[in-house]
């Protein structure tokens, strides 16, 4: 769906020291697009076909040239494999929908794919070496989703019956964090959240492959506690695995809310989980302490043990997988405002409006 930005940005000191320590980022652009690879690499995507990136944990912020005719085009989302390796999604009706790859550090471009759709519009995109994931606003009543399997290089559309929308449903192209983790093994598996009229749902299709040919898909809608209006649902889905003994627990938090009534706090979060050895998720519940507005990313931080997100109004953590949320504020003597005016998260960094990008310090939690 088109989110707009409708959060007005306070300016605040880059020397400020809280949560988030701010950085510079040599734009104005608004942020929405940010993949954190570790060891210092990142990069980050926003309005006016603008693409970052740093390799020294943020020191620098290399503006990074851009793709062909995508001077206007707004990029919402970014998965990269490497430092030298990215590709980068826009959002836009039909064809201002694009993915472009660079393999070079950014210097150049390469167009590999726009949405084929005239009525379409790419929400989000996921995955890893193995599989890539793009899913978009329903074209004629149906979810289309393309993958790849090459890293980018060249794309295909899931049967488009597969994937039923609801009248009213679609995705939020608000912080690139609709789609959960797409997997390949012996199927492929592309689960991703909604939101809008009709509700909140977690669409969790699957489809089995024999010598590389679908021959069979499953299928599950599940209603999740959010949404209704228009602006409201889901926005951001992430998991929190860790081992158990010999089985693997993988919590589930997903948040949002209504971003026309960023201060309203109901239907902001919710939690649940896959059980063990199953590809089912329980039933979700809505969190007992809510986040104190709504939240447009989530994430896991593993080495805390705590879920964080953001959005205009403030940052939240829970230490219980989701059950309960408290505030994250700047303490005592640090400037105002560190917690506010997000997008998208990916740990350690998170960016937003007019260039805002941080990162979170090691002593945030304490």
């Amino acid at each position: 769906m088109r989110v707009a930005a409708f959060v007005s940005l306070l300016l605040f000191s880059t020397a400020a020291h809280a949560q988030f320590d701010l950085q510079d980022a040599h734009t104005t652009a608004d942020l929405r697009g940010i993949d954190s690879l570790g060891n210092g690499v990142a990069w980050a995507s926003g309005t006016n076909g603008t693409v970052l990136r740093t390799e020294d944990s943020g020191f620098v912020w290399q503006l990074c040239a851009v793709p062909p005719g995508a001077e206007k085009l707004d990029f919402r989302g970014i998965q990269a494999f490497d430092n030298e390796t990215a590709i980068v999604m826009s959002s836009g009706p039909g064809d201002l929908s694009r993915l472009y790859k660079t393999t070079d550090g950014c210097q150049t471009w390469k167009l590999v794919f726009n949405d084929p759709d005239k009525e379409g519009f790419f929400d989000s995109l996921n995955g890893d070496k193995f599989v890539l994931a793009v899913l978009g606003d329903p074209v004629r009543g149906v979810f289309p989703v393309f993958y790849s399997r090459d890293q980018g290089n060249t794309w295909s559309r899931f049967a488009e019956r597969s994937l039923p929308a609801k009248s009213g449903e679609g995705g939020f192209a608000a912080s690139n964090s609709l789609i959960l983790e797409p997997r390949y093994t012996t199927e492929l598996s592309v689960r991703f959240i909604t939101g809008g009229t009709s509700g909140a749902y977690l669409h969790s299709p699957h489809w089995h492959w024999i010598c590389d040919l679908a021959r069979w898909q499953t299928y599950e809608a599940a209603r999740l506690p959010m949404g209704g209006t228009e602006a409201s649902g889901a926005f951001s889905i992430a998991m929190g695995c860790r081992e158990s003994g010999f089985a693997e627990r993988c919590p589930i938090v997903i948040v949002g809310g209504d971003y026309q009534m960023p201060n309203d706090q109901r239907a902001t979060a919710i939690f649940g989980m896959i059980p063990d050895h199953s590809q089912n998720f329980s039933k979700f519940e809505a969190a007992k302490t809510l986040p104190h507005g709504y939240r447009s990313s989530v994430a896991y931080d593993p080495a805390h043990k705590t879920w964080i997100t953001v959005g205009p109004n403030g940052t939240d953590i829970s230490t219980d997988d989701g059950r309960n949320w408290r505030p994250l504020l700047p303490q005592a003597g640090e400037a105002p405002g560190t917690d506010q005016h997000w997008n998208a998260l990916s740990l350690p960094f998170v960016v937003g409006p007019h260039g805002r990008i941080g990162k979170l310090r090691p002593d945030a939690f304490q």
